[in-house]
């Protein structure tokens, strides 16, 4: 299958961290319609790494439409609050009966601007998610589906990760200028970044983001495509 791979050589204090870390990043085209994603890594001294990716997503294909008609499932019974700087408190909250439950497929825009404290204070959906088929064991297992009904492109996502972050482009305003010169406006697309959770460095009940030189750092996550 085709594929690519990147490296990357973060030096002993780059961005404040210890340690020389190399990481490797497989993107690879699979027969079964995926783009897979596969991540390696190690150290030289005791260090944090907790790398996604941060690519948007729009299944209609039209970055000039928003992404408020596209239904989304998540795989999760709970979500990380966070505070006023978006930094999640600690606490693992329950989903239910708030806009941030997708057990079931809801459609993005119904309840994105709902005043509801956590839809406030990221402006929309930025938040990380619990998935619950987390195993800690390098499991892979779904995510999340994202489905577009204007088109009929279905997009799911598995990973070895216990959580995702759902972004739904609520900062975009046009700045960044995309393909045939088309400017990303609000919520024109969406990110699905699987990860352990944020700030998991200090907040020690959260899985953990550690690693040590003996170690070797693997991620898995797969988008697979279809159409409904």
């Amino acid at each position: 299958m085709p594929a690519i791979r990147f490296t990357y050589v973060s030096r002993d204090g780059e961005e404040g961290y210890p340690g020389t870390v190399t990481l490797k990043v497989t993107y690879a085209l699979t027969h079964d319609n995926e783009l897979r994603i596969d991540y390696e890594g190690v150290t030289d001294k005791p260090t944090i790494l907790n790398p996604t990716q941060h690519s948007y997503f729009n299944l209609s294909g039209n970055f000039t439409e928003t992404i408020l008609g596209h239904s989304l499932m998540v795989e999760a019974d709970k979500f990380t609050p966070v505070d006023e700087g978006l930094i999640p408190t600690g606490e693992l909250a329950s989903v239910e009966n708030t806009p941030l439950d997708f057990r079931q497929p809801q459609t993005i825009g119904e309840r994105i601007d709902d005043p509801f404290d956590q839809l406030v204070l990221g402006q929309g959906y930025d938040h990380n998610w619990v998935l619950r088929d987390y195993t800690g064991d390098g499991k892979i297992h779904k995510a999340a589906q994202l489905y577009d009904p204007s088109s009929g492109r279905l997009m799911t996502v598995f990973t070895d990760q216990p959580g995702i972050q759902f972004y739904s482009g609520n900062f975009l305003d046009g700045g960044a200028i995309g393909k045939n010169g088309i400017a990303y406006g609000h919520r024109t697309g969406l990110c699905l970044e699987t990860q352990v959770f944020p700030d998991s460095p200090n907040k020690p009940d959260f899985p953990s983001a550690f690693l040590k030189p003996e170690q070797v750092y693997r991620q898995t996550t797969i988008y697979q495509f279809s159409t409904r």
